[in-house]
């Protein structure tokens, strides 16, 4: 149960405004991301919004890890990101796997400001 959870609030991102507001292309960057830093996918679900006039208005998506969990929400409308994640370390210590994936997301973005936090979840005393 013990592990690592990581929180960003991602103001103002100057990446191409698309990264913002492609679903699909969204999951597929983060599934791929999860893979290349050694977490194992289990599950994904992606939405894309819309707005009165039909136009995308933005993105929730979540990747289901055997470690846990990343959860990416955008509001494109003020170039804003927030993440989640959240890795187990039950077979072995994967905090600095959860660091590395995390520094490539808020990169991804190019934030001019970040709000973040670090968890330390679930450090249970051992009988």
């Amino acid at each position: 149960m013990n592990g690592l959870h990581l929180i960003a609030d991602l103001h103002d991102c100057r990446c191409d405004p698309s990264r913002l507001l492609d679903a699909p292309g969204l999951e597929i960057y983060c599934v791929d991301a999860c893979q290349r830093h050694g977490l194992t996918v289990v599950g994904r679900l992606f939405h894309a919004f819309r707005d009165a006039t039909g136009q995308a208005a933005g993105v929730t998506g979540t990747v289901v890890l055997a470690e846990s969990h990343l959860a990416i929400h955008t509001w494109p409308e003020i170039g804003a990101v927030t993440l989640d994640l959240y890795v187990c370390n039950f077979s072995g210590d994967n905090s600095g796997r959860a660091q590395a994936l995390f520094a490539e997301l808020l990169a991804r973005f190019e934030p001019a400001r970040i709000e973040r936090h670090a968890v330390s979840r679930g450090q249970l005393a051992i009988p």
